[in-house]
């Protein structure tokens, strides 16, 4: 009789452990899928900023490229809202540029270069299934000219600063940048890099 008991005993126990066992192996693997899913948006966020990088930089040399007509460049008047921008559609889209700043020529070319810009920001360069993919989400870009920064005696030496945001896929701090503030899910989820440049006076 004590015999029976004794392996009954056993038995229950045997399971019990199973059975905690089978928990912690649970949790684990519950773990293990909420890292994968934080390393996944963590390579999503990092593979965005790479990108946008890249277009801020892309930017820049085209400003450089097109000195003759640098002003016309200037398109985000409202600095505070970050408006108008070039890219993702939304209110406070730019539209069709225009510049005046030089002859026919050049003033064509610089028009061709704030649409191609335009366009990259779209991610109209790769297409996936018909749709755009070759940019951040929500890829929008600001370009700003402080007059108050020119050198002495030289108009048009004033610094230019370009921005450039897009759609995040986790909370943050709010961006100092301003650029398209309002048009994405919270403005906490807004990433914008970016950067000045001053074009040099070479007369």
């Amino acid at each position: 009789m004590n015999s029976t008991k004794s392996k009954f005993a056993q038995s229950g126990f045997s399971l019990l452990e199973v059975l905690i066992t089978m928990l912690i192996i649970l949790i684990g693997l519950f773990g293990i899928a909420a890292l994968q899913g934080k390393a996944q948006i963590a390579e999503l966020e990092s593979y965005q900023r790479a990108q946008a990088l890249i277009l801020l930089s892309d930017i820049a040399d085209r400003i450089n490229a097109n000195r003759g007509t640098a002003t016309c460049f200037n398109i985000t008047t409202d600095t505070t809202n970050g408006t108008p921008f070039i890219g993702a559609s939304g209110t406070g889209h730019l539209g069709t540029p225009v510049c005046s700043a030089s002859g026919a020529a050049y003033n064509s070319q610089t028009i061709n270069t704030i649409n191609n810009l335009d366009s990259f920001l779209q991610g109209t360069a790769e297409s996936l299934g018909g749709s755009s993919v070759g940019a951040m989400v929500g890829a929008r870009a600001c370009i700003s000219y402080d007059a108050s920064t020119e050198l002495p005696g030289l108009p048009s030496t004033g610094l230019y600063t370009i921005a450039v945001s897009w759609q995040a896929m986790a909370e943050l701090t709010t961006p100092t940048a301003n650029c398209a503030n309002g048009l994405y899910d919270t403005e906490t989820k807004r990433r914008t890099v970016s950067t000045t440049i001053r074009i040099a006076d070479l007369y």
